[in-house]
């Protein structure tokens, strides 16, 4: 293993890790670990994570998202995950208006909230994930552990 990689992932928090390695890198393309983490200029996420476990008539998949935020969307490799430590932080950086519109929100099993959008001006789609429970602040369809099962 290479030195630098290794003293990247002992710097990192525990907890950031544990995110990363829970939403990012189950099959991701440059690992399954923190050892290839890129600081992303938007939260906390991994700038280098791109998906990429293929399911037969699916196409590409984010495999540790959940059902209805896995899928890459129209532009493939292009969708991207932000991750921030709490709402202030993600104002700080995302504004939601008519360019990123939130389209599907959730509370996951760990209390945190994930939100799939899309940017209509670009045709990009995007996954914000919040780690606090800010599930009331913001304004889409709430998808819920049914929804989920449906969509299976």
């Amino acid at each position: 293993m290479n030195l630098n990689k290794r003293k990247v992932k002992d710097r990192m928090d525990e907890k950031l890790k544990k995110i990363i390695e829970n939403y990012q890198c189950p099959g991701c393309l440059h690992g399954s670990d923190v050892l290839c983490y890129k600081v992303d200029t938007h939260g906390i996420a991994c700038g280098k994570h791109i998906g990429g476990t293929t399911i037969s008539n699916l196409g590409k998949i984010f495999l540790g998202m959940p059902t209805g935020f896995n899928r890459l969307g129209p532009q493939g490799n292009e969708t991207r995950i932000h991750i921030f430590d709490n709402f202030n932080s993600f104002k700080k950086i995302w504004d939601y208006d008519k360019f990123n519109i939130p389209v599907w929100k959730h509370r996951d099993e760990h209390e945190n909230i994930i939100i799939r959008g899309i940017s209509p001006r670009t045709n990009h789609s995007w996954i914000h994930i919040i780690l606090e429970d800010c599930l009331d602040k913001i304004n889409c369809f709430e998808i819920t552990e049914e929804h989920m099962k449906e969509m299976d």
